[in-house]
């Protein structure tokens, strides 16, 4: 349980030498209690208190890595409920499952294409993140050489799925060093599971039905020395995995209830395609730390990871790109010029449809601090001053002949304050992005 203020105070040394940085060991102490300072700023600390303390201050949900490299993945240590409190910090992890008992090409086929489940969004790449590998044939010695297979030719980090400890064991020996994450342990082969786990170092799930039942076997493999642990509930409706998702979150965060304090794993209900990532779209928004999907056409896939990008940015911080001059296509000096602002979900859709007019243009994002037009425009940061230092500092007029600047239609009212200021034609464009290829297509020719 976490400790109060004044049963830190207690621990400290009492001196009151400032070294800290705080007036008092007491002023210490109570940021301490709110997670506003660290131990580690009190030289004078013992050991025994470093120990009492440290076990206090632990994240009230574990971190778990899984995967070795550039790839490894890591879930856990999330510290509020809310994303609009601070952030959350650690992305879902997005697994897609694998079955050993398909034939030779369909397997390597479907591996193929989990491999390039990876998409460019908003300037940014986004893709999957584990091969999920399920002993569906209960075949311990094909179960090994698909790991194997898996473990050679996928980037991606690897769950292993079976129920049989003999089986489990077997595909763990040929990809140990890839620290693949052991999932199918339960209250009858935990025991077996967790030996496996501590023995190669890999993280391993604990799964049941019931959260009181996943609190026990919890405790009891943490016992046996394994900590790196992933908790699974076992159910077919999406309203109780969520339920229990919020549960493990609030339990661990708002009550320091330990034995639930790790991120959870959810495989998703058999649904129909869309239905299923729907479904895990709800558990990456609350609370899962990886969820596991059949789905692996890119159509279901984006949407997922789109779903993922959007909540696990910081919400104070827009995702932005650089301000200044870009150009779209083989650009001259007859070449329209747009501009926008530099919030990247803003700019990246204007860019789209001006490549799809197939008309060469450039477009000015001018720097609003990564917010969009009509947002940047409302707080006074879009305005003909701005915009006028921008076209400035992008030496625009050494880029074209002419002097049409096409203003976003949202800020329409800006188009005549914007032509006195740079004595430019300031042209009104769409509202919309998407009446970008029309409107140079017509208008602008």
């Amino acid at each position: 349980m976490a400790l109060t203020g004044l049963e830190i105070f207690k621990l400290l040394p009492k001196t009151n030498c400032k070294k800290c940085g705080r007036a008092t060991c007491l002023a210490f102490a109570m940021q301490l209690a709110q997670k506003k300072a660290e131990l580690k700023d009190c030289p004078d600390v013992s050991e025994e208190a470093k120990g009492i303390l440290g076990a206090a201050s632990a994240p009230p949900i574990k971190l778990v890595s899984i995967g070795a490299g550039d790839k490894q993945i890591s879930v856990g240590e999330e510290n509020v409920l809310f994303r609009h409190d601070e952030k959350f910090y650690n992305p879902t992890g997005v697994a897609v499952t694998l079955s050993d008992d398909l034939d030779d090409d369909a397997f390597s086929e479907k591996l193929n294409k989990i491999n390039n489940l990876k998409f460019t969004r908003v300037g940014t790449e986004i893709e999957i993140d584990l091969v999920a590998l399920l002993n569906n044939s209960g075949d311990g010695t094909r179960f090994a050489e698909r790991a194997k297979q898996v473990s050679e030719n996928t980037h991606l980090s690897i769950i292993l799925e079976s129920k049989s400890p003999e089986n489990m064991k077997s595909a763990v020996e040929t990809c140990s060093d890839k620290k693949p994450l052991i999932c199918g342990a339960n209250a009858d082969n935990w025991e077996a599971m967790a030996n496996i786990a501590k023995d190669k170092g890999c993280p391993m799930t604990v799964s049941a039905s019931t959260l009181e039942e996943l609190a026990d076997l919890a405790e009891k493999i943490k016992g046996i020395g394994v900590t790196d642990i992933v908790l699974n509930q076992v159910s077919e409706s999406t309203k109780d995995i969520l339920q229990g998702l919020t549960i493990i979150r609030r339990a661990a965060l708002k009550k320091a209830f330990r034995q639930l304090g790790y991120p959870a794993l959810t495989y998703m209900p058999s649904y129909e395609p869309a239905q299923e990532i729907a479904s895990a779209s709800v558990f990456i928004a609350k609370y899962a730390g990886i969820v596991v999907v059949n789905a692996f056409e890119p159509w279901q896939i984006m949407p997922l990871l789109t779903v993922r990008q959007n909540i696990y940015t910081d919400p104070q911080k827009p995702v932005q790109v650089e301000p200044k001059l870009y150009e779209v296509g083989q650009v001259n000096e007859n070449s329209p010029v747009l501009f926008t602002t530099n919030f990247s979900l803003t700019y990246y859709t204007v860019e789209g449809e001006v490549e799809a007019s197939r008309i060469p243009a450039y477009i000015l994002a001018v720097g609003t601090e990564g917010t969009s037009v009509l947002t940047a425009y409302s707080g006074d940061k879009l305005n003909e001053d701005v915009i006028a230092k921008a076209m400035s500092d992008a030496n625009i007029e050494e880029k074209v002949k002419h002097k049409k600047l096409i203003v976003p239609g949202l800020v329409a009212i800006l188009s005549a304050k914007i032509q006195e200021k740079t004595k430019w034609e300031a042209l009104v464009g769409p509202k919309e992005a998407s009446g970008l290829p029309t409107y140079l297509k017509s208008t602008w020719n």
